[in-house]
């Protein structure tokens, strides 16, 4: 009886006989490619964390300590001191709109290391632009916890010599970020109970950072008596960078006290 399988030859018969089942290979988990990938988590959230501290967190601080400053603000205008004794009304220049009286600026304590004592307006960085101003210039104490901070033993807003401020650039709010855009004329104006400073920019430099003379009573100018009064402004320069500083100075220019017309006009009108 015949059937239909053809003989296998004897090369079909030795290929059988060795013939073993395909198995996928086993991946290797080696400890370069679990290093690797440690390395990339770990890429992924610094660069997280950098964006968190340089733009979102920025902007998130910047908004608390604005909202601060108003609300300072708003208790100093439920709660004005008495007027300033002293006050002398100067009545405009004719060639400008009338607005609150000006007076002479009283003579005012330093404040206590971290005590918040005064909002700083700057209109050229914005409508929006108030922070809280604070003694002193620790940066766990008074530039990261309020904004801005005076460096002790300067001269107090309206006060003959240097009232001068820091204030970071880079982090934790930012409020002095875009300081160099200043033009010459613009208003710096502080708040405190008694009334409103108004100082106008003049110019900018950049020093080391161990150039201290920009905090002497007239900045740069040692061993010589002060007579007029100035603003100095310091921070970080280049904006993330600590390798210069950033010095903006102005004058003053009034004093207004707070009264029933409001405050000075340099706060709405304020950028040149």
């Amino acid at each position: 009886m015949q059937t239909d399988t053809q003989p296998q030859t004897r090369r079909d018969r030795r290929h059988a006989s060795t013939a073993v089942p395909t198995r996928k290979p086993r991946r290797r988990v080696s400890v370069i490619g679990v290093f690797g990938d440690l390395l990339v988590t770990a890429g992924v959230v610094v660069l997280l964390f950098v964006v968190w501290q340089l733009w979102i967190g920025d902007a998130i601080i910047g908004a608390q300590f604005k909202d601060q400053g108003k609300e300072l603000s708003e208790q100093w205008a439920a709660d004005p001191v008495a007027p300033v004794p002293s006050a002398s009304a100067t009545p405009p220049a004719s060639d400008q709109p009338a607005g609150p009286p000006t007076a002479d600026p009283p003579a005012l304590a330093q404040p206590a290391d971290a005590e918040r004592f005064g909002v700083v307006y700057i209109p050229r960085l914005g409508p929006d632009y108030h922070f809280t101003v604070a003694g002193g210039v620790s940066a766990s104490r008074t530039l990261d916890p309020i904004g801005l901070g005076h460096y002790p033993d300067t001269a107090m807003p309206g006060a003959v010599g240097n009232f001068a401020i820091a204030g970071h650039r880079g982090s934790h709010g930012a409020p002095f970020a875009d300081l160099p855009s200043l033009r010459v004329g613009d208003a710096v104006v502080i708040e405190m109970q008694e009334g409103w400073f108004t100082y106008r920019f003049r110019n900018l430099e950049y020093v080391q950072p161990d150039g201290v003379n920009v905090l002497l009573p007239l900045p740069q100018q040692p061993q010589v008596e002060a007579t007029d009064r100035v603003i100095t402004m310091t921070t970080c320069s280049p904006r993330y960078g600590f390798s210069e500083r950033a010095i903006a100075y102005g004058v003053f220019e009034s004093f207004t006290p707070r009264t029933d017309a409001g405050p000075p006009l340099s706060l709405t009108t304020g950028a040149a």
